[in-house]
């Protein structure tokens, strides 16, 4: 199957990172190379691009669809929580920009293969590493309900989560739960009919939240950002890209630190954490355009959000 993705917000972040053409940028979500090629084309003979994704198939993409430009490129298989490491090995200690796009690529979830998809039906799998070990089919047919109910509510948000979790725990007494359809199945099941006829697809949220158990997408994230940082040069900039609430209180409540000079509790009368600001937000949060959502309507949660290094 052909990777394809719709790049959200493209100018806004690379017009946002983009400080230096003979500089070193990393696009640590790498995808089917949509940014990285938007600032391929504006970077200088020596400057250096570096993608990173842990998934081999957007690897092989985006090097395919890089191949024209004029810049220097690296691709590293590896999780962004590995930065730190990732630029260690390549003799890397400063860079001029990261680049993050939290978002399901439209190629995994549009794949029914991968098994991220409500839509698509295929084997429960949903892992972006293919060698991770932990897929969705493990997590549905061998957590409790407890520790199901807490994910679906946590990570998903969903109102319904004891009741889907209960629902997945019996369904399985009889026979595992296999694929995308038969979870379908099990949480339309659960969710009540008349809560069922607004709002979203009834199974989007336990997705996701399953999703984001299987990727432990929101706890390598705080750790992350502020290494990022620390490998940024002065004026150097970072942009992230969410898609989802709890991921964007995240990226936000990290960035906000990073941004004040003191996070000693208000009532402590004089400062003993010696924390300094490292970074400085560059204005509000930018959503898409209305032109963008309705030509992509995947683009209508994403976030953008910029800090320049100080």
């Amino acid at each position: 199957m052909e990777f394809r993705h719709t790049t959200v917000l493209l100018h806004e972040m690379i017009d946002s990172v983009l400080t230096d053409p003979h500089g070193i940028y990393v696009d640590c979500t790498l995808g089917g190379g949509g940014h990285s090629l938007a600032l391929s084309e504006k970077l200088a003979d020596d400057g250096l691009l570096i993608g990173v994704d842990q998934d081999q198939e957007a690897i092989d993409a985006a090097s395919e669809r890089l191949k024209g430009t004029a810049c220097c490129h690296l691709f590293v298989r590896d999780n962004f929580s590995h930065i730190s490491d990732i630029l260690s090995s390549l003799s890397i200690e400063k860079v001029d920009g990261f680049i993050f796009d939290l978002g399901v690529s439209s190629h995994q979830l549009d794949d029914g293969e991968r098994g991220f998809s409500y839509m698509n039906n295929g084997k429960l799998d949903m892992r972006m590493d293919r060698r991770n070990p932990l897929t969705a089919y493990e997590i549905v047919n061998t957590y409790d309900e407890e520790d199901l109910s807490c994910i679906i509510r946590e990570y998903g948000e969903e109102r319904w989560a004891k009741r889907i979790a209960r629902f997945i725990v019996d369904f399985r007494k009889d026979k595992p739960i296999e694929t995308t359809d038969d979870l379908v199945h099990v949480i339309k099941a659960a969710i009540p009919a008349n809560a069922r006829r607004s709002g979203p697809h009834p199974a989007k949220r336990t997705f996701q939240a399953i999703r984001i158990e299987v990727n432990n997408e929101l706890g390598i994230l705080k750790d992350t950002m502020e290494a990022c940082v620390n490998h940024l040069k002065v004026g150097g900039r970072l942009g992230v890209i969410t898609f989802q609430s709890l991921e964007d209180r995240i990226i936000k409540n990290a960035f906000r630190e990073m941004e004040r000079d003191c996070i000693c509790p208000p009532d402590l009368p004089v400062c003993m954490c010696h924390h300094h600001r490292t970074v400085k937000g560059l204005g509000k949060a930018r959503k898409p355009s209305e032109k963008e959502v309705e030509e992509n309507p995947r683009a209508r949660s994403a976030v953008l959000r910029v800090v320049e290094r100080v």
